[in-house]
């Protein structure tokens, strides 16, 4: 897997068709949309470094095939401070993360040391907006399920990411996991 020019890699867990819609639908309703460049995520590592691409890929491969897909809620809603975010509850996500980072663990930034799994859908505000956007989606939030369909990789440029590639859970029921 060569690319002419390396960059940091973000890793990040994809979701259902219809949660992805709602969830990207939320994000630009609400993220201003001169700063918003990028569709909703769930990001698991921010920062790896280019040299790491074949065995991240060998990873994601690894954590995936045959792999049916985690189960993951929306948890609550989070403060992010200058905008708004769900918190992501996954165990099964938080162990394909984990194992993920002590493969690459002498490779990991300060910043993907530790992990706030969650999905921002406004950031980049004045607090106080941001404040009476939670206050709004509070009122009527309930935990509930959200589907993950795969985990995917990308170049960061700054700007929108570059994919390198992306692999599905299996969804077929069957699993070479207990």
């Amino acid at each position: 897997m060569e690319h002419p020019v390396a960059a940091p890699i973000i890793v990040t867990a994809t979701f259902v068709p219809a949660d992805f819609q709602w969830l990207d639908g939320l994000r630009r309703a609400h993220y201003p949309p001169d700063r918003n460049q990028l569709p909703a995520h769930l990001i698991l590592f921010r920062h790896l470094p280019p040299s790491a691409l074949g065995e991240l890929v060998r990873l994601l491969k690894i954590e995936t095939r045959d792999v049916p897909p985690p189960p993951a809620r929306l948890a609550a809603l989070m403060s992010l401070g200058r905008g708004v975010g769900f918190r992501v509850q996954s165990d099964g996500l938080a162990g394909i993360r984990d194992r993920i980072a002590d493969a690459l663990a002498g490779q990991l930034t300060p910043q993907d040391q530790a992990w706030r799994p969650h999905v921002t859908i406004q950031n980049k505000v004045a607090p106080a907006v941001a404040k009476a956007l939670l206050a709004q989606l509070e009122a009527g939030f309930r935990p509930r399920p959200i589907g993950l369909a795969g985990l995917a990789a990308f170049f960061y440029r700054d700007g929108p990411w570059e994919p390198i590639a992306s692999f599905a859970f299996n969804r077929s029921g069957r699993s070479r996991r207990s």
